[in-house]
């Protein structure tokens, strides 16, 4: 099933979204998520956020759902979910183009969840750090002021990064992307949706998964010479198929998360309803 096909599902009314019907994790379903306006082009909907932590040390890390052993149909199957910002957060937002088959995704998954530096970027400040390498705070430092010539100088820095996915092949790694700017701290102190922003960001981070919702391509914030051609110089720009989005503008909507491949069997059997394993790292 293509992205595409997906976009019909989506409803921007926050008063029509109906709750998820089926568990969060393998099965997918109707599921209510936050993500980056989709502002221009062919994309459906936002591409979604990926909640935000620092540790003592200034690395970045995606904050993973909590992880759980549910009985669904009689089976026993992980689901990842918590409670974060007063909304639910769940791996279910991550299950589209594909993503939901990749190892990452697995919800008890044996991966951790620093924010490390992509293979390639089209960010020349990037030749100075290593692939796999963990983006920290201090990367980031001349955020303020930033400017590669693509756009308004100082709206925020960049970095293409992967999530989830060390020792993994190419074709199995989560892209992401990491931005930091004055504006999401705006944000979380009291724009739109703030509860929400402020649970989900720090010290004006911000994160998402890096999947056009229109084809998967791989978008970029201030990455293209061409956005400028389609008032995208300062949003995140798809050069595939022209889409854009607002990494400054968080949205809740719904979509049908993919289901993840059956994995039910590899479960070990607990005998209850449902168990708590901890919180993912």
């Amino acid at each position: 099933m293509g992205a595409s096909a997906l976009g019909a599902t989506g409803i921007t009314g926050a008063s029509t979204i109906q709750l998820a019907t089926s568990s969060s994790g393998q099965g997918g379903g109707a599921t209510q998520y936050f993500g980056i306006e989709n502002t221009a082009g062919p994309a459906p909907r936002p591409m979604p956020q990926i909640p935000i932590e620092i540790d003592d040390e200034g690395y970045l890390k995606g904050v993973w759902p909590e992880v759980r052993t549910r009985t669904v149909n009689g089976e026993q199957v992980s689901t990842a979910q918590s409670q974060l910002g007063g909304y639910t957060y769940s791996s279910e937002w991550f299950q589209y183009c594909g993503v939901q088959t990749y190892p990452g995704l697995v919800p008890d998954a044996d991966q951790d969840n620093f924010f490390r530096v992509a293979e390639s970027s089209s960010y020349e400040w990037m030749s100075d750090l290593s692939a796999g390498d963990r983006l920290n705070v201090s990367d980031f430092e001349d955020y303020e002021t930033w400017n590669n010539e693509i756009g308004t100088a100082g709206v925020g820095k960049p970095a293409m990064a992967t999530w989830r996915s060390q020792d993994l092949s190419p074709q199995e790694t989560i892209p992401i992307q990491v931005l930091r700017s004055t504006r999401i701290e705006e944000l979380a102190a009291g724009g739109e949706n703030a509860q929400w922003v402020n649970a989900s960001t720090q010290d004006g981070f911000i994160a998402w998964l890096n999947k056009c919702t229109h084809f998967c391509c791989v978008p970029g914030f201030k990455s293209s010479d061409q956005s400028a051609r389609f008032g995208a110089a300062n949003e995140v720009y798809c050069p595939c198929h022209q889409s854009a989005y607002d990494p400054f503008s968080i949205e809740r909507i719904q979509f049908t998360a993919l289901p993840r491949p059956d994995d039910a069997g590899e479960e070990e059997e607990s005998g209850s309803e449902e168990t708590s394993s901890g919180e993912g790292e």
